[in-house]
């Protein structure tokens, strides 16, 4: 497994071992310890079959600072009832016993499949190895043990200067398949050791995530587990509370910068994924309007398809654009490109496009698809992919 080059973060410290949940002969559980005095900020998935741990995670929360994360692959411990609920709680038990910190000072998370109860006697055994093994530059393992489907970890970190002293952000996250997350993505965890109050902190996370993992779709399943968690341990001593200042708006650059490069890595590594697409619709009445275009195009089978077989079959495009709900729409003024070649326009086939021209544009890796709707003036953008025969394989084999 390569290695990807992150700072670490003053005040954070990780550990990942094989607590065999469900994998064999793989790390597949986390602590993640913070510093005292840390705030965190958090966003959860909108699914009403959240799983358990993400309801103990928001009860907690809501009281009082964390100092640990644990974190889960192999069983989500979704869909499981009041079983459910006492394991999750039970594993911070277990946490809060070994370390003498209060137990709802611990957050829970998991990933891995929904309806099966999760097992607390691996974390038994397991909660000691995490502590001694904690360490700063713990990342890269960490990212690791988190997996289920990815075929890669999943890390970005950037760092600035601010009144001499550097501030660093850094994150991983985990997804590959049932993304189209509705508040973060499948998990993400991102850290900082800037100094923030928690409100702003909060602030910070759910702008940051509009345009990154709130913008992003590989299959349009929303997960029972979706959980994005920004801590900020103080450590560097620099204050990025005010958005206007120097120091606040670089730290915010960072956070949005981290969240966009996590969640470009889902997309690239979307289950069976052969192409990275971005859909940008523009000239709509609204930005919901343009996001209702742009999600209906991405999660159009007979688009995904084509974009597998890299075949410009423009029709599947145009049809879907049809669908979307857009009231009064005079398909007249509709254009649509792949990248810089215009495919629609005047109600149909634009009467320079070639095949040739968007055969070209479909053999790529990565491209744009463009759509302007000729409603307003508001646009967004979302990043998608292809759909495979290796997704169909994935899924059809996962619990096996």
């Amino acid at each position: 497994m390569s290695s990807l080059p992150v700072n670490v973060v003053p005040g954070v410290r990780l550990a990942a071992v094989a607590a065999g949940i469900r994998y064999k002969e793989r790390d597949d559980l986390v602590l993640m310890e913070l510093a005292e005095d840390s705030v965190a900020a958090a966003v959860f998935t909108q699914n009403a079959f959240c799983a358990a741990p993400v309801t103990v995670a928001r009860q907690h929360l809501e009281k009082i600072s964390p100092r640990y994360l644990l974190i889960n692959s192999g069983n989500a411990n979704a869909g499981t009832g009041d079983t459910g609920m006492a394991a999750s709680y039970e594993t911070c038990r277990l946490v809060a016993a070994a370390t003498g910190v209060a137990m709802n000072q611990v957050l829970p998370f998991s990933t891995g499949v929904i309806g099966e109860d999760l097992p607390t006697d691996p974390f038994a055994r397991s909660i000691p190895g995490l502590l001694s093994t904690l360490r700063q530059d713990g990342w890269q393992s960490a990212a690791a043990a988190i997996m289920t489907t990815d075929t890669v970890p999943k890390l970005a970190s950037r760092s600035f200067t601010a009144d001499g002293q550097k501030v660093t952000v850094t994150g991983m996250c985990k997804g590959s398949g049932m993304i189209r997350p509705d508040m973060a993505t499948m998990l993400a965890f991102v850290a900082t050791d800037a100094r923030i109050d928690r409100t702003s902190l909060q602030q910070v996370l759910e702008t940051a995530v509009q345009p990154s993992f709130n913008s992003i779709t590989v299959d349009g399943d929303t997960s029972t587990n979706d959980a994005c968690v920004l801590v900020a341990t103080g450590q560097s001593g620099v204050d990025v509370a005010d958005e206007t200042t120097p120091a606040g708006q670089a730290f915010r650059q960072a956070v949005n910068e981290v969240c966009m490069a996590l969640a470009r890595a889902i997309v690239l590594d979307g289950e069976g994924a052969t192409k990275l697409v971005e859909i940008f619709v523009e000239e709509a009445q609204s930005v919901q309007q343009a996001r209702d275009v742009a999600y209906t195009v991405a999660h159009s089978p007979l688009v995904k398809t084509a974009l597998f077989a890299s075949d410009p079959n423009w029709g599947r495009i145009l049809a879907a654009v049809g669908r979307a709900g857009v009231e009064d729409l005079d398909i007249g003024q509709v254009r649509i490109w792949l990248d810089d070649v215009c495919i629609v326009s005047g109600g149909g086939r634009d009467a320079a496009y070639t095949e040739a021209a968007g055969q070209a544009v479909m053999d790529k890796d990565a491209f744009t698809i463009r759509i302007a709707l000729a409603q307003g003036q508001a646009s967004t953008r979302i990043l998608t992919c292809d759909l495979s025969y290796d997704y169909v394989k994935i899924n059809a084999e996962y619990r096996t």
